[in-house]
């Protein structure tokens, strides 16, 4: 008969380890790592000197854009947050933020949200007919345009409209590394909160409509439990007119909408009043994202 051979107690504290290390590789942090959507793309906006936005150009041709999908189980009902903190100075948010396109159906309001970045004369002028028209909305400012701006970051909180990331320099997220997306949201981050105490709720990628499960990781590292998307794209950084706008968005806001539009475009200025009278003639009340989904 063969003895069960004894392991001493050195050998088995060793194998012990061993497992638990085999344990760690095939799970953890590294499946979160590679659970990377395909890799959109998109050329940049916000940009004076051009009429590009987040969005893919093949769409502008008749082509179809090819968009990036979040990997299962990233993209939250509709309306509602993730079952996590929306308080951007609680610590240790590490879980992948999760991406909202719109607010809750049922709810009579829309969020008008504004990519920031160009001409700060033209900013100015957008905030006095939101002032006008004493409505509230989301601006996903561009970390070097805030630098750059710290009068009107003060005026934009000032009259009441919240602030939230869209990256320090606006590249095309789709095409980007982990480490360079994570560069552009915490440099933004650290704009925000340099110059006004907090790096802000929410935040948005750019140079993509729907993030890649990596820009989901990383701007959950950095503190984002949700990136805002929208359900209606104004395109008036192409600059159509403000008739053109006016229609695009009448045809697609909804309740619980959430509208892209941009500062740096005068047709957004002449379009704007109308837009906020239309969402009130039809029932909907202009509030900010934080409004919209709280």
């Amino acid at each position: 008969m063969i003895r069960p051979r004894k392991l001493s107690r050195r050998r088995f504290v060793l194998a012990g380890a061993a497992a638990a290390l085999g344990a760690c590789g095939r799970g953890g942090g590294t499946a979160a790592r590679g659970a990377d959507g395909t890799s959109g793309s998109g050329p940049t906006d916000d940009n004076p000197s051009d009429n590009t936005n987040d969005h893919d150009t093949s769409a502008a041709s008749g082509g179809t854009r090819p968009v990036a999908v979040p990997p299962a189980g990233s993209v939250n009902e509709p309306g509602t947050l993730p079952p996590t903190s929306r308080d951007p100075t609680a610590s240790g948010l590490q879980a992948p933020a999760r991406y909202v396109a719109h607010g809750p159906r049922s709810n009579p309001r829309v969020a008008l949200t504004f990519h920031a970045s160009g001409d700060p004369v033209l900013a100015q002028r957008l905030l006095d007919v939101l002032a006008a028209h004493q409505t509230s909305v989301t601006v996903f400012g561009v970390g070097q345009w805030l630098a750059a701006h710290p009068d009107l970051v003060a005026r934009i909180q000032r009259d009441g409209h919240e602030l939230a990331n869209h990256t320090l320099s606006h590249e095309p997220m789709g095409q980007m590394s982990a480490t360079s997306i994570a560069r552009e949201i915490t440099g933004c981050a650290d704009v925000l909160r340099r110059l006004t105490g907090s790096i802000s709720a929410w935040f948005r990628p750019s140079g993509i409509d729907v993030p890649t499960g990596t820009i989901l990781v990383e701007a959950g590292r950095a503190g984002y439990p949700v990136s805002v998307g929208y359900d209606v794209d104004s395109l008036d950084f192409r600059d159509p007119g403000a008739a053109a706008i006016e229609t695009t968005v009448r045809d697609g806001m909804q309740a619980g909408s959430i509208v892209s539009l941009h500062f740096g475009h005068r047709g957004t200025i002449d379009a704007i009043g109308s837009i906020i009278d239309h969402a009130r003639a039809s029932g909907w009340v202009p509030v900010t994202v934080s409004r919209l989904l709280s």
